[in-house]
């Protein structure tokens, strides 16, 4: 029955697409991959913080002056986002270079610099005055994806669907190995960095909207949380737009793997959401064996072992990728994105992650082959991406 469902199309029961955006967070780097002690600021104002009618797409600072996020239009297909992404990493490189400096798209910095600071703003001051020396701590940089819903209910619901899967989602995205000169030994050192964050985790599933927003605002009245912040749980539904937020990835090394995460994003929350609507119940998954899942990936990638969601047996990433493939396809096949995902993934099972060919341009000097590919009309173009690793 999820299959016949799934297989209707990516919309909602009045016909509606379930529409895709992605916010993208970037290292500022000197020459020598230093980041950047400039304010972000000075990039938004040499490139545009607003988006307009022939270009949807914003640039933001971040938390640190050393960072900075781009964000896509809403979009309803993969070729869209794609497009967007593209543009918006161009926007970010040209603006970076009216400053002297370039963006990295880096889990983590490769290389130590000079300490850093928040940006400014009451959002970020905030922060500051709660979390203190972990604020500067946090140079770390992730993929979101937001997936439309146009129902906080389903958009808690679909949450709890995913959880399972986000361990996978972190593996084929991993893209921190290194961290100021040293190889952590970790695919995705930011994982484990974000790990010291409040809530910063796999959630625990909620039965409704209501139950969510009662454990967020007990976070918030017990000082855990800044007022009126969302958590910081790695899917929420959320505040501000009709949407669930799926924020485990690793920032993409190049917009295709960004567009595999996107798609992979959307197909889990259209099975999630056409599971709800036959009846089924979200997968149960212990905290705890959901925590060591993700602290799995995080450490291996996809390359390596992985642990298994529903069973706690260690099993290859790569068994556990092709059994998410298995769930997603009606849905991939009803959006019209699974000869995409199909061809994305292949390439990044074929040539690793972000965090595989960092280490193999550290030891051996190896291009990466996802930068130097021939361009196809949904393969990254050199001039629409930052500067490599």
């Amino acid at each position: 029955m999820r299959a016949q469902r799934a297989a209707a199309g990516p919309t909602t029961a009045d016909g509606t697409p379930f529409t895709l955006g992605v916010e993208e967070e970037f290292l500022l780097a000197g020459s020598d991959e230093v980041p950047a002690v400039r304010p972000g600021a000075d990039v938004l104002l040499a490139g545009g913080g607003t988006h307009t009618s022939e270009d949807p797409t914003v640039l933001h600072g971040e938390l640190l002056t050393s960072m900075a996020e781009t964000a896509t239009g809403v979009c309803t297909d993969l070729g869209q986002v794609h497009e967007q992404l593209s543009s918006a990493r161009a926007r970010l490189r040209a603006a970076a270079g009216e400053a002297g400096i370039r963006p990295l798209p880096l889990g983590t910095p490769r290389v130590a610099g000079p300490p850093r600071s928040a940006s400014p703003g009451p959002h970020y001051g905030r922060m500051r005055r709660l979390y203190g020396h972990l604020v500067t701590q946090s140079e770390t940089c992730g993929c979101h994806v937001h997936v439309g819903t146009f129902d906080r209910e389903a958009a808690v619901w679909a949450a709890g669907y995913v959880r399972p899967w986000l361990p996978t989602l972190l593996a084929l995205s991993a893209n921190s190995p290194f961290y100021k000169g040293v190889d952590t030994g970790y695919a995705s050192w930011r994982t484990v960095m974000l790990s010291r964050w409040p809530t910063l985790e796999i959630p625990p599933h909620f039965s409704s909207a209501d139950a969510y927003d009662r454990a967020v605002t007990a976070l918030q009245r017990g000082g855990v949380l800044p007022r009126g912040c969302n958590a910081y749980w790695l899917v929420r539904p959320s505040y501000r737009l009709p949407t669930v937020e799926l924020r485990v990835a690793d920032t993409a090394a190049t917009v295709d793997e960004a567009v595999l995460q996107a798609g992979l994003s959307r197909a889990l929350v259209h099975t999630a959401l056409a599971a709800r609507a036959d009846g089924e119940h979200p997968p149960q998954v212990d905290g705890h064996m959901a925590s060591a899942a993700l602290w799995t990936a995080a450490r291996h990638g996809v390359r390596g072992p992985a642990l298994h969601p529903f069973t706690g047996r260690q099993v290859p990433a790569a068994d556990l990728v092709s059994e998410l493939m298995a769930l997603l396809r009606p849905a991939l096949r009803a959006a019209g994105d699974l000869d995409t995902v199909q061809r994305l993934l292949a390439r990044v099972l074929r040539d690793g992650t972000g965090a595989d060919r960092q280490r193999a341009t550290e030891r051996y000097g190896t291009p990466d082959p996802a930068t130097t590919a021939p361009a196809s009309p949904r393969t990254t173009h050199p001039a629409a991406t930052p500067s490599p690793s």
